[in-house]
């Protein structure tokens, strides 16, 4: 029987590569997205290649307790199993801390680490029903390990992440689940660091078209985070061959964090 995995955040960017690359490796997908137009296409295209039934797409808030326990039904109902759950949902809101407004803080916070927690609850516990020793990996960031200037919420959540990741794999170890956070270097061609791109430039004082560079000086081995990086890593920690890896925030930024 195939393994399945849902992946939180699967319908576009990052998350959908991961659905994708996923499926390459052979599991059954569950992509769940808050757009769920977004999260069927990449089923749609996972299908196409891999048949009807391979995948299916779902939608999910994943801040809220009752659409994240919904989903999990769902995703009990189609598969009746649950081997790996990758929580890729995020957002970023940068402004300085005194002009930081409550509800963007919230809203990392809400997103980063709350979501995190209540995915991670809910798939543990069909992982325990079904006698599964499953994986839960979160996509966490360098900047849950270092402090990042004009980025106090989203920074706050990371960090919040990998303290509940180690505490998850406390609480988990006896069924065999293991938990671990990807902390990822800086995506340079995502979506979401594009968007930041105008603030990162305002707040270093340089023309928009050099913020790049500035951050690819930064790396020890001179290039930014590629998707292709997290999905091999991820990968790896979703296999057997890390089975005796759990609790763990795992550096894939070219040398620029190293502990």
């Amino acid at each position: 029987m195939k393994q399945v995995a849902v992946i939180i955040g699967g319908g576009q960017t990052l998350g959908a590569f991961l659905s994708e690359g996923i499926a390459d490796a052979g599991y059954k997908i569950a992509v769940a997205d808050l757009n769920i137009d977004n999260a069927n296409k990449v089923a749609e295209v996972i299908n196409k290649k891999y048949g009807v039934g391979t995948a299916k797409g779902f939608g999910v808030d994943a801040t809220n307790e009752e659409s994240v326990r919904q989903l999990a039904q769902g995703v009990d109902n189609t598969f009746k199993r649950i081997d790996l759950m990758v929580y890729s949902a995020g957002v970023a809101k940068a402004a300085p801390i005194t002009h930081f407004v409550l509800k963007d803080f919230q809203l990392s916070v809400n997103v980063n680490l709350t979501g995190y927690f209540l995915c991670a609850r809910e798939f543990a516990n069909l992982m325990i029903k079904y006698k599964t020793a499953g994986r839960i990996i979160q996509i966490n960031s360098k900047s849950g390990k270092v402090g990042s200037k004009h980025n106090s919420g989203y920074s706050a959540a990371k960090f919040g992440g990998v303290g509940l990741t180690q505490s998850l794999a406390l609480d988990l170890a006896d069924y065999g689940i293991t938990v671990n956070s990807l902390m990822l270097g800086n995506l340079l061609k995502s979506p979401m660091f594009q968007s930041l791109i105008p603030q990162y430039a305002k707040k270093l004082g340089i023309p928009e078209n050099q913020v790049e560079q500035v951050y690819i000086d930064k790396v020890p081995l001179k290039r930014g985070c590629d998707y292709q990086d997290v999905l091999n890593v991820l990968l790896f920690y979703a296999s057997d061959k890390a089975s005796y890896c759990t609790g763990q925030s795992i550096n894939i930024t070219g040398g620029q964090v190293m502990f």
